[in-house]
């Protein structure tokens, strides 16, 4: 018997020694055995190495997403911080516009600060939803804000504007042009010149004829025949202490108790009543008195302007 083909023996003799067992095996069936426990460990080692291969492939699969996801929290965050940047402009226009129309008298800061700009670093997931939920918040309040500004400001404007009309208004009933544009042929005051006496107006050059035109907005008292020397006159009240009379005409152009504006023709030049040849007597009523009209026929005169409220802005 070769040495491959020895046979080996193995008694096994339980403990009551009644049977004998024997196992008889050669060196092939040794070598058999060992292959066939060698292919058993490299399969165990290929099955685990495959495995460890695929946890390493899951592990660089969740590192890219990881890595995905942090990049895109940053790219929001970064959206984030572009978003607070604009509310705080917005915010800054809308205490700009409160301070403009005067809307920031004692009123407290009660607009929803806009999120601070975050320093560079990383971001996690729960830092920038709060971020985001902060900016929400106050975009709603800053939002509110506007709304309330621009209604602020809308009703300034008109209230500004019906102003300005108020007086624009005030403005068009004090004299201010010269009723036929001719020059001064007599002052106001004393005079010799027909007679002796105390000229409560001007003479102003003009044609027969010529139209004459209010000095002012108003409303006409009287059209028609004085008695007082005056010839045909017309009386304006312009309801604000002033009344302008223009005497000697022709003929008018208007009756009692119509509503005349600044410039409207209101009569004819003439001669009429104590009057020695064609012109047009002006005269400017205050509060009852004459006052000298000369300074009123090239504009409201400075003196008067002075006492006037500031027309207001738009």
């Amino acid at each position: 018997m070769n040495g491959v083909n020895k046979t080996f023996l193995i008694k096994i003799i339980p403990p009551d020694g009644y049977s004998v067992y024997k196992v008889a095996f050669t060196r092939r069936h040794l070598a058999a055995l060992a292959a066939a426990i060698s292919i058993a460990l490299l399969a165990a080692a290929g099955i685990h190495t495959y495995q460890l291969h695929v946890a390493e492939g899951n592990v660089r699969e969740l590192q890219a997403l990881t890595a995905e996801q942090q990049t895109k929290l940053e790219t929001i965050d970064r959206q984030a911080d572009e978003l607070a940047n604009q509310l705080k402009a917005v915010q800054r226009e809308n205490a700009d516009i409160k301070r403009m129309i005067g809307a920031d008298r004692g009123e407290h800061n009660q607009h929803a600060a806009a999120p601070a700009v975050n320093a560079p670093g990383r971001r996690d997931f729960a830092t920038v939803q709060t971020r985001l939920r902060n900016l929400v918040r106050a975009s709603a309040v800053t939002r509110d804000d506007a709304r309330r500004v621009e209604l602020l400001a809308m009703r300034v404007l008109n209230l500004r504007r019906l102003a300005s009309i108020a007086h624009e208004r005030f403005l068009a009933g004090i004299p201010s042009l010269n009723p036929v544009g001719g020059a001064i042929a007599a002052g106001y005051g004393w005079r010799t010149n027909p007679w002796p006496e105390f000229h409560k107006g001007v003479d102003l050059a003009a044609n027969y004829g010529d139209q004459v035109r209010a000095a002012a907005a108003g409303t006409v008292v009287s059209a028609g025949w004085d008695p007082g020397g005056f010839g045909i006159k017309v009386d304006i009240d312009h309801g604000n202490g002033y009344h302008t009379w223009y005497a000697h005409l022709s003929r008018t152009a208007v009756g009692p108790g119509e509503r005349v504006v600044k410039g409207q023709p209101i009569a004819f030049v003439g001669t009429t009543g104590e009057s020695t040849g064609p012109h047009l007597h002006y005269q400017v009523m205050y509060d009852g008195q004459p006052i000298d009209p000369a300074p009123y026929l090239n504009g409201v005169p400075p003196h008067v302007l002075a006492t006037l409220p500031d027309s207001p802005g738009v």
